[in-house]
């Protein structure tokens, strides 16, 4: 799977990131060589991104995304047809965001490690509702192909449980195509079944044609999850300010 750098910007465009949204305590799963997160603690948004390759070796995922940043700007500038152009304005600027979204992760783990968590779907290692909002860029649906719709359910599941309003995904094609990932409208329904209803959103951003739609899960009220797991055996990497006492003085 591609090591991606997509921007804060392209966040917010891909998610439909309000002023409000990024007040929110947010996690961006998997986060990749993402720039988000450095964008949005930059502004003040409490965020925290997770990702299997924020292990061992972590400080070698800037330079993997750049490389992988300049073999797909050779790829697009050659195929450039083949996608939709309305938001970046043609190659060059998509190559230079992520460019700059790549040098910008970089320098934040660096500086703020515990930002940058060690961990993967579909066992996330947060306690539950731990997040107001949680995003999820390119890796559900993406990845139809290779993962199954076990997987797909399993992966949804642990987002909710993490989450104590919503959760985004985008996009809703697959990696290897324009087409929609197939087994969409039965997840959706097994997530109904659970208590967690969805929708679809258009959103202002659009790189593969067609994929300017995002699924929102409302995380407010499920019911028991399967295979949901307390959270009092995960560990706490960063403080989880919604969790702190309120006589403590700090806002919950």
């Amino acid at each position: 799977m591609l090591v991606s750098a997509r921007s804060f910007d392209e966040y917010r465009a891909m998610f439909a990131l309000t002023d409000d949204d990024l007040a929110l305590r947010i996690l961006d799963c998997p986060g990749g060589a993402a720039g988000f997160v450095a964008g949005a603690t930059a502004r003040g948004t409490d965020a925290v991104a997770v990702d299997p390759q924020y292990g061992p070796g972590r400080t070698a995922l800037g330079t993997l995304a750049l490389r992988e940043i300049a073999h797909k700007h050779a790829y697009v500038v050659e195929h450039a047809g083949h996608f939709a152009w309305g938001w970046f304005g043609g190659p060059e600027r998509s190559t230079r965001l992520r460019t700059e979204a790549a040098r910008a992760f970089t320098t934040d783990m660096a500086a703020h490690p515990e930002r940058y968590v060690a961990g993967a779907l579909p066992h996330l290692p947060f306690p539950d509702r731990s997040f107001d909002l949680v995003l999820s860029s390119h890796l559900p649906f993406s990845y139809g192909a290779q993962l199954n719709e076990d997987f797909h359910l399993s992966a949804l599941t642990e987002l909710v449980r993490v989450a104590r309003r919503e959760v985004r995904l985008f996009p809703l094609l697959l990696h290897t195509s324009d087409r929609r990932y197939a087994p969409l409208g039965r997840l959706r329904g097994a997530l109904e079944a659970l208590g967690v209803p969805s929708r679809i959103e258009r959103v202002a951003y659009e790189f593969q044609r067609g994929g300017d739609q995002a699924l929102v899960l409302d995380a407010t009220s499920p019911a028991p999850l399967p295979d949901a797991r307390p959270g009092a055996d995960a560990h706490d990497p960063v403080r989880w300010r919604h969790l702190v006492p309120p006589e403590t003085g700090h806002h919950v």
